[in-house]
């Protein structure tokens, strides 16, 4: 087995000696991760309204909703492609653009044909970002701080959540819903305007012979000292050795352990019930007899929530490192999801509905810690450099397909099942996620993504090669 040497702790650095600019890289570019948050998010307190003025049936609540999800799949997909040919930094660009246009059309939408339409376009940005930002902050990053710079991402997808819940709750008068959609123009030009000025990729440009141009990023990006040219020769040598990026190079036997953990986290991060909370928490809680101005504002708590998940998932995935934090919150999810699901057994009463809500918001912030800090991080730095983009546009798209399962069932599943039935199926879930994290996720803290990808081309266990230099 080949040997897998650490960084060198001067190259990678630590967080107070990175250059202020690669730290605005990751913020403006993580804008993305706070459209996606937003975008997604806003349906939960608009549906209390558009249910209403369009008179929606629960199987039109789920089209509605589940609509940006089928966008996301296509947006995924095609993003991945297009940012082999065109690079992370201008397919970024190109999102921010649909994303503003999808924003407008679900804002001026006369009917809930142009609605859906609408949604989807936002599904495609949706998408595109959820796929391309990680995948772009991780290729800018050094080893020792790539993953709170790409948990930046899942803490602006969790902000974005929390205004999209607060917008729910100060814009519900009737027709609120039209400028709940239409705010998000701003975070788009926002990042539209943000990623002209930001760099390309430096792997991207070395896998396109622009060295130079590669070197140049690495020296606006790296604190001064650090050795540009060792970084520029890794990257060489890994996309030297790699197979070209097309449908065969995803089959390669030895892609497979890094397959696996992608597409497994990636559904792991739906099937444990996060968006049906999400989605749905407002319509549940108030169809449950909590009164709509209860449940709003428990939704702004929900987003609260996941914005401290946010913040404590970002410390996690580099203080104890990314599997350790799954191996810890998740069981803790699970839990918090088994007593919801207990609490709507039991009759009404001020106790039961205090149990109900704080189930929900431990649910949140431990799931929202345990896996969802953790799966917009995984992809890309275990997929590697030659299929990075389309076997990262897998993992989203699994990501959307089972968030698309999630969202049209939900609330057929409660109607069937009940709330206690739906949520102890989804506590189950927790416990699955535990054990595949167990048997199959490798501990990637503190490593290079070339040294990620040597041990994975490596003789024997892709875990097991990296645990033994952990």
């Amino acid at each position: 087995m080949p040997e897998l040497t650490a960084a060198p702790a001067r190259a990678a650095g630590g967080p107070a000696r990175q250059p202020a600019q690669l730290y605005a890289v990751a913020a403006v570019s993580a804008l993305g991760g706070l459209l996606f948050g937003y975008d997604t998010g806003i349906i939960s307190g608009a549906l209390l309204h558009l249910r209403d003025d369009l008179a929606l049936s629960s199987r039109g609540q789920e089209i509605v909703v589940s609509v940006i999800l089928v966008g996301a799949m296509a947006g995924a997909l095609c993003s991945g492609r297009l940012a082999v040919r065109y690079g992370r930094r201008r397919v970024v660009l190109w999102v921010a653009l649909v994303f503003a246009v999808g924003a407008v059309g679900s804002a001026a939408a006369p009917g809930v044909g142009t609605l859906i339409a609408a949604r989807f376009v936002l599904g495609l940005a949706v998408g595109g970002a959820s796929n391309m930002v990680p995948v772009y902050i991780a290729e800018v990053a050094p080893a020792a701080i790539r993953g709170r710079l790409m948990v930046l991402f899942q803490l602006m997808v969790a902000i974005g959540q929390l205004i999209s819940y607060l917008c729910g709750w100060l814009l519900a008068d009737h027709g609120g819903w039209r400028l709940m959609f239409g705010l998000a123009v701003i975070p788009a030009a926002v990042l539209a305007a943000g990623m002209v000025k930001l760099p390309e990729s430096p792997r991207w440009l070395v896998e396109h012979g622009r060295t130079d141009a590669a070197r140049a990023v690495l020296q606006r990006l790296r604190p001064a000292g650090t050795d540009v040219g060792a970084e520029i020769a890794g990257i060489k040598d890994v996309s030297a050795s790699a197979p070209r990026a097309d449908r065969r190079a995803l089959l390669r036997p030895w892609l497979r352990p890094a397959l696996v953990v992608a597409l497994g986290v990636a559904a792991f991060s739906q099937l444990t019930g996060i968006n049906a909370v999400v989605y749905y928490a407002p319509t549940i809680l108030s169809d449950a007899g909590f009164g709509d101005s209860v449940a709003l504002v428990t939704g702004v708590g929900i987003g609260v929530m996941l914005v401290v998940a946010g913040v404590s998932g970002a410390i996690g995935v580099d203080a104890i490192g990314r599997r350790r934090t799954m191996l810890v919150f998740v069981p803790l999810s699970g839990l918090a999801m088994a007593v919801l699901g207990a609490a709507f057994l039991a009759g009404d009463s001020p106790a039961q509905r205090w149990v109900v809500i704080l189930s929900l918001f431990a649910y949140i912030l431990f799931n929202g810690i345990g896996i969802q800090s953790v799966v917009w991080l995984i992809a890309p730095e275990i997929l590697p450099l030659a299929v990075r983009g389309p076997a990262a546009s897998l993992a989203t798209l699994s990501v959307w397909g089972f968030d698309l399962l999630i969202a049209v069932t939900a609330l057929s599943a409660i109607n069937a099942i009940g709330r206690s039935g739906t949520f102890f199926v989804y506590a189950a879930m927790n416990a699955l996620c535990v054990l595949f994290v167990a048997l199959k996720v490798p501990e990637t803290r503190g490593r290079s993504l070339e040294d990620i990808e040597k041990a994975l081309r490596a003789p024997g266990t892709f875990r097991r090669n990296l645990a033994a230099r952990n």
